[in-house]
């Protein structure tokens, strides 16, 4: 497969360093555009199918974040590229794929390549199809702290579990429980059955997903019919469990 990718940085100094990093050691990345503003680089955006999307962040007249905000239905992965490391948070929440400091480090980028390659083939793959997991039939069960004592769930039993804060709410075909503990407490103690994290507020049963649709980071349906959204960092791990 052939990334379709851009450039969007102000500094020509900067493309043209990037640029010729790209022609030398990311053969599979086939650069159809450059842009040094936000506008250029919308224009751009709107007249191509794009796989992914070289970023600076601070531009003139805006940011990389106003222009994602621009494009809310994208498909297209992003890779920032900056040399502020306090952007890294809202990357996160931005759905970026990768994050590159500046002045870039050669097997730094050819990493970010080969994720969002990665990406890009099983997704291809998986757009718009129902899902048969590799995984096997969950036999376990979990324990669930509540105030007067504590309940067990069949673990085959969750669809997915979601982060309120310090608390958790499970939920299952036909209720929802509240539990005092983090997510992270469930994704530790649900490590050995398959259950993914695809969000930093969802984890979900893998074997309860039956479609997956591209996006900005993605989403999975579950199959009580909840959309779920995926975020760019943790899709890698989630479309493992279909190779």
């Amino acid at each position: 497969m052939i990334l379709k990718a851009i450039l969007v940085e102000d500094e020509a100094n900067s493309r043209e360093i990037l640029r010729n990093y790209l022609k030398k050691y990311c053969p599979k990345v086939e650069l159809v555009g450059e842009a040094s503003s936000i506008k250029e680089a919308l224009e751009i955006i709107r007249m191509q199918e794009l796989d992914l999307v070289f970023l600076d962040i601070e531009m003139p007249f805006g940011n990389a974040f106003d222009l994602l905000e621009k494009v809310p239905d994208r498909t297209f992965e992003t890779v920032f590229v900056t040399a502020y490391d306090h952007y890294a948070k809202d990357a996160l929440n931005s759905h970026a794929a990768y994050y590159l400091m500046k002045p870039i480090n050669i097997d730094e980028l050819i990493k970010s390549v080969n994720y969002v390659l990665e990406v890009k083939e099983r997704e291809n793959t998986l757009q718009e199809k129902v899902l048969n997991s590799n995984t096997r039939c969950i036999e376990g069960k979990l324990t669930l702290p509540q105030q007067d004592g504590f309940q067990v769930l069949n673990v085959s039993e969750i669809l997915y579990c979601k982060a309120d804060d310090n608390y958790t709410e499970i939920y299952l075909e036909n209720k929802k429980l509240l539990v005092s503990k983090t997510l992270k407490y469930f994704e530790d103690a649900l490590s050995e059955f398959p259950f993914a994290r695809i969000h930093k507020s969802y984890l979900v049963n893998v074997n309860e997903v039956v479609k997956y649709r591209k996006g900005k980071g993605g989403s999975v349906i579950i199959s009580n019919g909840k959309e779920l959204m995926v975020s760019a960092s943790k899709k890698k791990d989630f479309l493992s469990f279909y190779d």
